[in-house]
């Protein structure tokens, strides 16, 4: 078992990105292992850690089909009711919530 290179935050070598920085290059990890550690000091907990993976091996982003495309569309649509009114809110529903706006604040409905 080989050790992973560590580096300090910002300092990684050019030719590593994170994950989210392959995919805002329309990139994805492509099956490879995490190639090197990024560590960003805190505090009072351990150090914050970012994954690398090497740019050279990543591979393009899979197009997407038009199946997971519906899929998708029905998904957020149904994040869009409201279960307390079952009314579409025209907006994803906050999960803090856990309903629109008008059935979790009410009293402020009325004063308006």
């Amino acid at each position: 078992m080989s050790t992973l290179p560590v580096y300090p935050w910002r300092l990684a070598p050019d030719g590593y990105a994170t994950f989210r920085q392959l995919r805002t290059r329309g990139l994805r990890p492509g099956g490879q292992d995490v190639a090197a550690v990024l560590e960003r000091p805190r505090k009072r907990r351990g150090p914050l850690v970012a994954y690398l993976y090497r740019i050279d091996w990543a591979k393009p982003v899979r197009p997407m089909t038009p199946a997971k495309r519906a899929a998708l569309a029905k998904a957020n649509a149904a994040q869009q009711v409201c279960p307390n009114c079952r009314r579409d809110a025209g907006y994803r529903i906050p999960r803090s919530l856990g309903m629109c706006v008008p059935c979790a604040y009410p009293e402020e409905q009325c004063a308006a």
